[in-house]
Order: C-alpha cells, then structure tokens, then sequence
C-alpha cells in the first residue's frame, strides 16, 4: 500500500464537472475548443458531446450550460442565418452570428441558461471571437470560459 504522503494533492481534491471552451483569433481564421463532458451536478452524464456547433459554412460556436439550451440557440441562429444568407446572396457576417445569439440569449435570459462564444471567418473582419453575455455582445482576441458548481470565470 502506497504511503498516503507520497500521493499528489489533486487525487484527493473533489471531483469538479463544468464545462470548458475556448476560442482564439489569429491572423488567418479562429481556433476554437471545448471539453466533450455532460455532467447533471457532479455526475458525468455522458462523457462524448460535441460542444462546438456550426451556425454557418465558417461561423462556429462553443456551447456551455444547459446543453438543450445551448443547442437549441444554435439550431435556432443556425436556421436563421441560412435564410439570411439566401435571401442576401452571400455568406453572413460573424458579427451577424454573434447578434443573433446575443440577441435570443437576451431575450429568453430568464427561461434559458445557456452562454455561447462565437468565433469564424468572414471576408469583411476575417478571424473574430464573440463573447455574449447578459446582453452584451464583445469582440475579444481570445476568450475563454470555465464553468464550475460554484465558480464561474470568463478570460477575455
């Protein structure tokens, strides 16, 4: 048996579940990223979920809270940009993207608990990243958001 001393620290520390996703802007587009865990409190209800949506052909957004919700804002975002981008002729701005969801987010923030970044690739603003919270929406060159039981922190 192992001398409990000799053990490293973070095997004894709680277990914490929570959601991580990050999107970086660089030069030539965006990077964007994100855990694959679901948890329902402190248990890992599946352990493989893509967390990064795509809203359109270059427009992506990383999903945190409720997951029905989250995909719900991007089914929603991704739908209407389709149609905006048929109805225009051209690909939708990121900016566009990222409205849409501030503005939906905003609108049903007492109904749905859900926060996105928006990151992608247009012709206009090249590689963007957009944090949308409580009805702001800010363009940020990185961003970065890890969700914990009691602890909720955005790098930006």
């Amino acid at each position: 048996m192992l001398d409990e001393s000799l053990e490293p620290g973070w095997l004894s520390e709680e277990v914490k579940t929570g959601t991580t996703i990050i999107a970086i802007e660089f030069d030539g587009g965006v990077v964007l990223g994100s855990d694959s865990r679901v948890s329902a409190g402190e248990t890992v209800v599946n352990r493989v979920m893509n967390k990064l949506s795509l809203l359109h052909d270059k427009i992506y957004c990383a999903l945190s809270g409720s997951a029905a919700d989250a995909q719900t804002i991007a089914e929603m975002v991704n739908y209407q940009l389709d149609v905006h981008s048929i109805e225009v002729g051209e690909d939708p701005q990121v900016r566009s993207a990222a409205t849409l969801v501030k503005n939906i987010s905003y609108k049903y923030k007492e109904e749905l608990s859900a926060h996105l970044i928006v990151a992608g690739w247009d012709k206009r603003g090249g590689g963007q990243v957009y944090v949308t919270l409580n009805g702001l929406l800010s363009r940020q060159p990185f961003c970065g958001r890890r969700l914990w039981k009691l602890l909720r922190l955005w790098v930006c």
